[in-house]
């Protein structure tokens, strides 16, 4: 395959002469003079190989091996050590390189490594695209990356609901990722292998809701030439996902409520009672209690649905995974649309944390899907207006965070490209809440 390399050697001249012969033999090789500059261009959609000499002053090869599968672990490494090294470099197999070459060396053999190398890369990375085209992906936590505290609780949550077989509530605004949160609770599930059917409340006709969700019996009403099983019944044995909850009128509600309490439907036109085994998952943008206040929510449903209750939260609760949460959706739309990567700007990488998204991920999800296909507006709308003391300190906080992010939490070069001291990040840091721990995912393979 054709890929990137990286040579990282402080020898100047040993440095020069090995970079021209490899692309002499057909690499496209970049030379660099230290561990820091690989990492800036490893990434996780990095389609290329490292080669890098064991003793150098700064970072080492051992260490630039480390922190490369800190961003991702299946970067292939591979060192170039002298005789005495070779131990060494025989204990950094076992810690992840993938091969190591003995000075001196042949060309040939270095280029033969490499080439196996890039092979491997090739199929680790088609096969995240073909694992992200096809949604398959059964992590919860890739679903819903984040490291910031509500992700955590929501993930715990979730898994929690997800292993038992209890109704589900799931609150949260507009473009959060309520879909695929109810998703997730059905694919953890036992009844994961079963149907999983989807009805939007407010998109169904009232005059055909009853039917669509009981079914009914040849006769019932004008047009129904034979039975027909509804949504409910076709859902036997798996889940039932609610949307737009609120929207179902209040007739309908109540059995809906005769249904969570009995596990049984009638079809239209039947008096014969028909079991169902089925869970149910209910999705609402608005506050049910405000709704039954105003007489629009039975306050009984509201009460047998909200035990299970999941609150998925805005993005500006979770401003400081926007950037990761960024660089994945690039990843699985890139891969959708069989486009390769292209390079994210530090600047609007740095900046999305800093912006109002009202639109949620479904609005980061549009900006990155522009991105990658290359289409104007592929920055985010200015936010509204705030006092400029507190905007000036969201943006400070979001380029950190932005930053941080991008150098996949190694802080020396975030505070070199912000032009600040190290002292000066870690109080910012500090000021701002900010962990790197939070930002980053170091387990994330973006598949």
């Amino acid at each position: 395959m054709t890929g990137r390399v990286l040579l990282v050697d402080d020898d100047e001249q040993m440095r020069s002469s090995t970079a021209q012969a490899l692309e002499l033999a057909g690499f496209a090789v970049e030379p660099l003079a230290t561990g820091d500059e690989a990492l800036a261009l490893a990434g996780p959609g990095f389609a290329g190989v490292v080669v890098s000499d064991i003793r150098m002053p700064g970072m080492d090869g051992m260490t630039l091996l480390g922190r490369s599968h800190e961003v991702d672990p299946e970067i292939p490494v591979i060192l170039v050590t002298g005789h005495a090294e070779v131990p060494l470099a025989v204990e950094a197999i076992r810690g992840g390189a993938y091969d190591f070459i003995e000075k001196p060396f042949v060309v040939q053999e270095l280029a033969t490594v490499i080439r196996r190398a890039l092979d491997h890369r090739g199929l680790v990375l088609e096969n995240r695209r073909l694992r992200a085209v096809a949604g398959k992906r059964d992590d919860v936590e890739a679903r819903l990356p984040g490291r910031t505290q509500v992700m955590v609780d929501l993930r715990y949550r979730l898994r929690a609901i997800g292993a038992s077989d209890a109704d589900a509530l799931i609150i949260g605004p507009t473009g959060a990722g309520k879909e695929v949160v109810a998703r997730a609770l059905h694919d953890i599930s036992a009844r994961a292998g079963r149907p999983f059917i989807a009805i939007n409340c407010a998109a169904l006709p009232e005059s055909l809701i009853e039917s669509e969700l009981f079914g009914h019996e040849a006769g019932a009403f004008p047009g129904a030439l034979r039975p027909r099983y509804g949504k409910f019944e076709h859902a036997r044995g798996g889940t039932v996902l609610l949307d737009e909850i609120g929207s179902m009128p209040l007739e309908l509600q109540a059995k809906l409520l005769r249904v969570l309490q009995e596990r049984v439907i009638t079809r239209l036109g039947s008096n014969d009672p028909v079991p169902l085994d089925v869970r149910f998952i209910a999705i609402s943008k608005v506050d049910l209690a405000a709704l039954v206040a105003q007489g629009a929510f039975r306050e009984d449903l509201f009460w047998r649905l909200n035990v299970a209750v999941l609150h998925v939260p805005p993005l500006a609760a979770r401003r400081e995974d926007i950037p990761l949460l960024f660089l994945q959706l690039v990843r699985e739309s890139a891969a959708r649309h069989n486009i390769p990567e292209r390079e994210i700007p530090a600047a609007l990488l740095s900046g999305l944390a800093a912006r109002d998204w009202p639109g949620n991920v479904r609005e980061l999800r549009n900006l990155a899907e522009r991105f990658v296909l290359g289409l104007e507006g592929a920055e985010p709308a200015p936010a509204p207006g705030a006092k400029l003391s507190d905007r000036v300190a969201e943006f400070e906080r979001g380029l950190i965070a932005g930053a941080i992010a991008a150098h996949g939490g190694r802080l020396r070069p975030v505070y070199e490209t912000l032009g600040i001291s190290r002292k000066t990040l870690y109080e910012k840091m500090q000021k701002y809440a900010l962990d790197r721990r939070l930002i980053i995912d170091a387990g994330d393979e973006g598949g």
